[in-house]
């Protein structure tokens, strides 16, 4: 359920609104970052303490739509013996981490005291299912099969166990987790840069045209992979099937994974 404005505890002064961006921010709640659809201060009037009407203006201040509004407590399909509670942050002093995508938990979390385990709200709520209309994605807890990141790079990811890992139903592409979060995060701040300079412009659709000129497109880089394997007679319908495919595993991760923001994720990295 979403609502167009809502009152949140972690930032009590201003109201939240509801509403969607194509650049990138970072979640005041969890730490991680997000795209699309999430709440925004938007400022407001506040009662003072000596009894008069205070105006301000808004606070650089997001939350993901899962960290704005979340459930008490949750179960999840990996994990039929855990019962997770929302917690705003971290409990005792020890370093933790997310068993999604194994980055720092360092913000809002679902944690499970039982077992101990911890889980990022947005990978909390990651879908069993992506399916774009061209590859149909199944979310594994683990799988030993060679990773898209590794097909790229031509380096190992390294990652066999803890990870979680989307899988095509075709079982030829292959994305941890872990490593869609760590493309994003190669790229951050050249898409952050960008992205704010191209929203002075004219819109979102003007905006990411811009942002396809200038920035190297997961598409992009299948292609110059599909010339390398060219003597092979490798099928670059293939790469681009294996590109949506990311895209739209990375938008997930975003926390928002709609068929809109796959299209501006593939601009952006």
């Amino acid at each position: 359920m979403k609502y167009s404005e809502i009152s949140h505890f972690s930032h009590p002064h201003h109201v939240l609104k509801f509403e969607y961006s194509d650049a990138p921010f970072k979640c005041d709640g969890c730490n991680e970052a997000g795209i699309g659809s999430h709440y925004r201060c938007s400022g407001g009037a506040r009662d003072g303490l000596d009894g008069g009407r205070y105006y301000s203006s808004a606070c650089d201040f997001d939350l993901h739509t899962h960290c704005a509004i979340p459930q008490p407590s949750i179960m999840h399909p990996f994990y039929t013996k855990c019962s997770f509670q929302f917690m705003s942050r971290p409990p005792g002093e020890v370093a933790r981490y997310c068993n999604a995508c194994e980055k720092d938990v360092t913000g809002f979390l679902y944690h499970c005291k039982f077992c101990g385990f911890d889980l990022h709200p947005c990978c909390a709520k990651l879908p069993m299912l992506i399916n774009d209309g061209e590859i149909q994605l199944y979310l594994h807890k683990k799988d030993n099969a060679p990773c898209l990141r590794q097909k790229l790079t031509f380096n190992r990811c390294g990652r066999k166990v803890r990870s979680w890992i989307y899988r095509s139903s075709c079982n030829k592409y292959n994305l941890h987790v872990a490593c869609a979060k760590e493309m994003l995060a190669e790229n951050w701040h050249e898409i952050r840069r960008r992205s704010s300079r191209v929203r002075g412009g004219g819109g979102v659709y003007d905006g990411v045209r811009e942002l396809n000129a200038e920035i190297p497109s997961l598409k992009g880089s299948f292609q110059a992979l599909q010339i390398r394997k060219k003597g092979k007679g490798a099928s670059l319908k293939g790469f681009d099937i294996a590109a949506m495919g990311m895209q739209a595993i990375v938008s997930a991760v975003l926390g928002d994974p709609t068929a809109l923001i796959v299209g501006i994720i593939g601009a952006l990295i």
